[in-house]
C-alpha cells in the first residue's frame, strides 16, 4: 500500500506549513502530492508553485473541474505540468456538481458522464500528438462547428514529454466508477468505506470488462482520501472529523443532488443524513456536526490511538484501495508512513 498526500483546496489563503508537509512527503517516500478546487483556489498553479521544490515525488490534481478549462486548455496544461516536473504530472479530473457547474461556471450541468467521456478523449488525443485534432462530439466540437468557419484542426505545438499522461477520474456512483475503470488509469474517491468494498470492485470489474477498457485491476491505481487522526482518545479523534462530514453530508451540493450524501446513504446511514442535511440547511451547524456518529466517521478515517489505527489497516489493505491520500502536519505524516510503509 503507497501513501499520497492531499493538499485540498484553501480557505481563507494558503494553508500554513505547506511546503514543509510536501518535503516531508517526499522524505518519506510518498507517490504523489494531490492539490485541489471548488470554488476559490485552483488546482495547477499551487501544484506548480510548491512542486518546484520537489524532484522525485509525482504531482496530481484531485481534481480539476472540467467545466473550469475547455479540454484543449485543460491538455495544454497537462503537458506544460508534465514537462516542468519532467514526467511527474497526473492529471485527475471530475464533473463536480450543479449547484457549482452552472451557479460558478455559468455552464450546463446534464449528462456528466457523457461530457466526461468526450473530455478524457480529447485530451488524450492532444496529448499523442499524432494528429491535428478533430472532435465531432454531444459536447464538444473541434473545430467549432458554426462561428466564423474559419477553425481548423491544430497539433499541440510542443512536443510532450510522454504521449499518454495518467488521468484519474474522481467519481462515486456505481455507473461513474465503472466508466473510471473504463477509460481511465486511476479512481480518486472521497468517501470510500472499506466495508463496501464489494459494491464498489463490482462497479470497477464491470468497467474492466468493456470493450476497449485501458487497463485491469492490477494496473490502475485508486487512490482514496482518508482522513487520519491519531489521538488516544476516539471520541476527540471523531470530533476533529465530523465537521468536514458534516459540510460534505449536509451542506455540499442542493438538497436534490447531494452525491456525497448518497454515498453515505449507500453504507446504511441514509436516516442519519438526512437529520444531518436538515440541520445543516436550516442553518444549525452546530447540531449537524454533533449529528455525526462515531461509527461514520470510522468508516472513512483512521482514527484513534497507534495500535486501533494500525488493526484498522487490515481492512484498507484487503480492499481495492491501492494509496492512501492522507493530510496532516509533518508528525502526523511521519507516524502514519511509520504505519503504513514500516
Amino acid at each position: 500500500m503507497r501513501l499520497g498526500l492531499g493538499m485540498g483546496y484553501w480557505s481563507a489563503g494558503p494553508p500554513a506549513g505547506a511546503a514543509e508537509q510536501i518535503a516531508t512527503a517526499e522524505r518519506l517516500g510518498f507517490d504523489c502530492v494531490w492539490t485541489a478546487e471548488a470554488y476559490g483556489s485552483d488546482a495547477l498553479t499551487p501544484l506548480a508553485w510548491w512542486g518546484a521544490a520537489t524532484s522525485s515525488i509525482g504531482l496530481g490534481t484531485s481534481i480539476c473541474q472540467l467545466s473550469a478549462r475547455t479540454p484543449a486548455a485543460m491538455a495544454m496544461a497537462a503537458m506544460t505540468m508534465d514537462h516542468l516536473s519532467d514526467g511527474r504530472f497526473r492529471l485527475g479530473l471530475g464533473a463536480s456538481g450543479p449547484q457549482v457547474v452552472e451557479g460558478w461556471y455559468g455552464l450546463p450541468y446534464p449528462k456528466p458522464l457523457a461530457r466526461t467521456r468526450e473530455y478524457v478523449d480529447i485530451v488524450r488525443r492532444i496529448v499523442a500528438r499524432e494528429e491535428p485534432v478533430r472532435f465531432d462530439g454531444e459536447h464538444y466540437q473541434l473545430p467549432f462547428e458554426g462561428g466564423t468557419g474559419l477553425g481548423k484542426p491544430l497539433k499541440s505545438t510542443i512536443h510532450p514529454v510522454r504521449t499518454e499522461i495518467p488521468i484519474y477520474l474522481g467519481a462515486e456512483g456505481p455507473k461513474n466508477v465503472a466508466m473510471t475503470a473504463e477509460i481511465a488509469d486511476g479512481w480518486l474517491p472521497l468517501f470510500f468505506a472499506p466495508k463496501d468494498n464489494q459494491f464498489y470492485l463490482d462497479a470497477l470489474r464491470e468497467g474492466f470488462a468493456r470493450p476497449g477498457a485501458r487497463r485491469a485491476l492490477d494496473d490502475f491505481d485508486v487512490a482514496a482520501v482518508v482522513p487520519v487522526v491519531i489521538n488516544d482518545d476516539v471520541e476527540a479523534a471523531a470530533d476533529a472529523i465530523r465537521p468536514m462530514l458534516a459540510l460534505y453530508a449536509g451542506g455540499m451540493g442542493a438538497k436534490e443532488a447531494n452525491f456525497h450524501l448518497d454515498v453515505f446513504s449507500r453504507m446504511g446511514y441514509e436516516d442519519v443524513c438526512a437529520k444531518i442535511q436538515e440541520l445543516y440547511l436550516a442553518g444549525d451547524r452546530r447540531a449537524a456536526i454533533a449529528a455525526v456518529p462515531t461509527d461514520m466517521v470510522e468508516a472513512v478515517a483512521l482514527i484513534g490511538p497507534p495500535a486501533k489505527i494500525a488493526d484498522d489497516l487490515d481492512q484498507w489493505r484487503d480492499s481495492v484501495v491501492d494509496t492512501l491520500v492522507i493530510s496532516g502536519p509533518p508528525q502526523v505524516l511521519e507516524a502514519t508512513a511509520e504505519l503504513v510503509l514500516g
